[in-house]
């Protein structure tokens, strides 16, 4: 696998988001915002019986920013609770260790890359601590700082 940046798949979930949309019947949501990039994202959750039926996000950022989101919301789809939680801690080991563990991440694996741009990487974040936020019920905005 190729540790460009702005690969096929990132591309193409940054110029054709999945799951943009507001959702009026979340159960759960958290805004979440990126000083360094100007990031701000607005996650809504749907969870049902602890698992998550629907996810969905309105964001304004940069390609990465959206392109994350846009992955998660579509990973996160089914996952229970608990399972998102792992799914949050797995992405950051992915970005933020020189040994990363890829088993279970699926598409998710496409942002190894952003691992080499230390900056970009609170960019690929954003929408897991938006996530970690809106199913602890913090209440504040989640940010990368």
């Amino acid at each position: 696998m190729t540790n460009d940046l702005y690969q096929e798949l990132i591309i193409d979930h940054s110029k054709r988001p999945r799951n943009c949309r507001t959702m009026h019947d979340a159960t759960c949501s958290a805004e979440g915002h990126n000083p360094l990039c100007g990031d701000q994202l607005h996650l809504y959750l749907r969870v049902d019986a602890d698992r998550v039926a629907d996810a969905s996000f309105t964001s304004s950022g940069c390609a990465i920013s959206t392109a994350a989101a846009s992955l998660m919301t579509e990973t996160l789809k089914g996952k229970t609770v608990d399972e998102a939680m792992l799914l949050l801690d797995k992405f950051h080991n992915l970005l933020t260790t020189d040994s990363p563990v890829t088993h279970g991440l699926g598409k998710l694996v496409v942002f190894c890359g952003v691992r080499e741009y230390p900056a970009r990487v609170k960019c690929a974040t954003l929408a897991w601590h938006t996530l970690k936020s809106a199913l602890t019920a913090q209440g504040a905005a989640a940010t990368t700082e």
